[in-house]
């Protein structure tokens, strides 16, 4: 594929672009191979502008934020890979709202509120995503959601145009929204947020954070939860049941810790973790009867 017009778009609008990334440096499951063109748009502008670009000219792309909740093939993406990082990840605060780039990581927002005294987010700390990705997927932890916070997002269509969307039309349920089934990217989200004590706001994001680390596998590569929950259960109870707490193919492991959790033990492939998340599922649906839905996106050209 000609990828000359994508070169010639960033070198005048100063934006970085890298050939032949290696993907695994770009997610939290640590796998993936290299990627055509990897570009890190530095505007809503040059974003809808590649976008264009990619579809006029029939390049295949993928639009990646801090790649929480992807899993790359170690073949790599034929394509170009649209990362939305820092140079879109401004964050901003008017009174009790907090404006943020989609590529303003998630963290980095709770403690924005947690200087300006602002509750809300709390719940929400210590999510590894960017706040795009946060929103795309409605994300959310002990019993708060994005959807709790979202007032409004910024976004680019499917024909360039860059609109703005209330929450309330953003279809936001369990790990779903608007966005989860278009190929609409978003630029910005505004969050609303109530006067709080610092204090009280510093000692829920601690509980939170210790929680995390006291269940959940933080000290190996993964996706997070690898599953959705099931209605009326939890997949990682189902899991455990099932005798797969601890479960392995080649580098891929259930873990020991949180069997929701699918890691990397250091050296899994692509296939390993593709292979491991269809066995926990047969072996569920055969023994429980419970479909599980996965989490990750898989990304494999």
């Amino acid at each position: 594929m000609d990828y000359s017009m994508i070169e010639s778009l960033c070198i005048e609008s100063g934006t970085v672009f890298e050939r032949g990334a290696p993907l695994k440096q770009y997610c939290s499951m640590k796998i993936g191979g290299a990627c055509d063109i990897l570009v890190k748009p530095n505007s809503e502008a040059v974003l809808s502008e590649l976008l264009s670009l990619c579809k006029s000219e029939g390049i295949p792309f993928f639009v990646l934020g801090r790649g929480t909740n992807v899993l790359f093939s170690d073949n790599g993406f034929r394509g170009a890979i649209l990362f939305i990082g820092q140079e879109m990840g401004g964050i901003t605060v008017e009174q009790n709202k907090i404006i943020a780039g989609a590529g303003a990581a998630l963290n980095a927002v709770c403690k924005t509120a947690l200087e300006n005294s602002l509750s809300g987010a709390e719940n929400l700390y210590g999510i590894p995503g960017s706040v795009g990705g946060a929103l795309f997927m409605n994300a959310g932890a002990f019993g708060s959601e994005m959807k709790d916070i979202t007032v409004s997002c910024r976004y680019i269509n499917e024909n360039g145009e860059l609109l703005e969307m209330p929450a309330e039309d953003m279809e936001l349920s369990y790990r779903h929204s608007f966005f989860s089934e278009r190929e609409y990217v978003i630029t910005s989200v505004t969050m609303r947020f109530s006067s709080g004590d610092k204090n009280a706001i510093r000692a829920r994001m601690d509980e939170v954070m210790q929680r995390r680390k006291d269940k959940q596998p933080l000290e190996f590569p993964s996706c997070g939860s690898t599953f959705k929950r099931p209605k009326n259960g939890f997949a990682a109870a189902l899991i455990e049941e099932c005798g797969l707490k601890g479960f392995r193919i080649g580098g891929a492991q259930v873990s020991e810790k949180h069997s929701g959790f699918v890691i990397n033990c250091g050296d899994a492939t692509y296939s390993d973790i593709t292979q491991i998340v269809e066995h926990i599922k047969k072996t569920v649906l055969k023994e429980k009867g419970v479909e599980l839905d996965c989490e990750m996106i898989m990304v494999d050209s």
